[in-house]
């Protein structure tokens, strides 16, 4: 069996003339037939009715073509495949929530220095379900996001180990009239809900933010209008005045000075602390991730000892 001959059933199916088919494989017409002849002596059958003056392939050729469909896109799968596990090899691959795609990761990518920063680096950007469905598929080494003592990464802890590289707080944050003062604020009278721009409850902020405030639900009075994973879509809604949103400080530092569009809509004791980590499974990786997490150990690990749990 030669492989080529699997593209030209599929191509004479496709036209039902050996001239044209032969045209679409770039070969010459006898050249053509001779091979869909070499298939037909191969399989044991005609392939093809010539009896009339308009082809059509005959059971056996419809039977070829199905297998012939089949076998090249598997093929073709596996070339994806292999192209992936090659990429893999040589490249540090990182899922990363919204918000540290944005505000976090070029920044900390850059003040590891040289060696990290001409690595050949990809980042998925995704919600943290998906970011640690893609970890546990294996499709990359590394996850960077929030972390809260509260609200655990659902990685299994025997097969992943985490470093913390910063801590951030989740602030509430407001839109703000003219004299500076927020449009929003948590210390609303009870009558008067506050609309809130949350966090999809599935979504790892959202996570965060409901173990963080279980406790304190009874001094809330919120209304939600609003919800997303994205915290840059609940920024902008929060600007426009249309509610109270937790977001990163870090995310909102550019809009919460004098100039800015963004007010605290609550006293400090409504933060949320949390860490940005990066996790990596406890199993080796390829070199140069390897590589990549000797260059965080030591930048962000003192006394060569990574701050994360051990195994249980």
């Amino acid at each position: 069996m030669d492989t080529a001959w699997l593209a030209d059933i599929k191509a004479l199916a496709e036209t039902l003339n050996f001239s044209r088919a032969a045209q679409k494989r770039h070969i010459t017409q006898p050249a053509f037939g001779r091979r869909i002849k070499s298939l037909e002596d191969w399989c044991g059958l005609e392939l093809v009715d010539r009896s009339t003056h308009r082809l059509k392939l005959t059971p056996a050729g419809e039977a070829m073509l199905e297998a012939a469909n089949d076998i090249t896109a598997r093929l073709e799968r596996v070339g994806r495949d292999l192209a992936q596990m090659r990429t893999a090899g040589s490249t540090v691959t990182f899922a990363a929530t919204h918000a540290l795609s944005f505000i976090f990761f070029p920044g900390w990518i850059q003040a590891l220095g040289h060696e990290a920063s001409t690595m050949p680096i990809r980042l998925l950007s995704d919600n943290m379900n998906e970011c640690e469905r893609i970890m546990t598929e294996g499709r990359a080494q590394f996850l960077l996001c929030h972390d809260h003592r509260d609200s655990s990464i659902r990685l299994d802890r025997n097969g992943f180990e985490q470093v913390a590289l910063a801590s951030d707080r989740l602030i509430p944050v407001s839109g703000r009239d003219r004299q500076g003062q927020p449009l929003h604020t948590l210390s609303q009278a009870a009558g008067r809900p506050v609309p809130h721009l949350a966090f999809e409850e599935t979504s790892g902020m959202g996570r965060i933010l409901s173990s963080a405030l279980s406790a304190r639900r009874g001094e809330l009075h919120l209304a939600t209008a609003f919800t997303s994973h994205l915290a840059m879509a609940l920024k902008a809604l929060a600007v426009e005045g249309k509610g109270i949103a937790w977001i990163p400080e870090s995310l909102a530092a550019d809009e919460m000075g004098p100039a800015g569009r963004l007010a605290a809509a609550g006293s400090a004791d409504w933060a949320v602390e949390v860490a940005i980590v990066l996790v990596r499974p406890r199993a080796r990786m390829s070199a140069i991730a390897e590589s990549f997490w000797s260059l965080v150990r030591t930048r962000h690990c003192a006394g060569g000892k990574a701050p994360y749990p051990p195994a249980a």
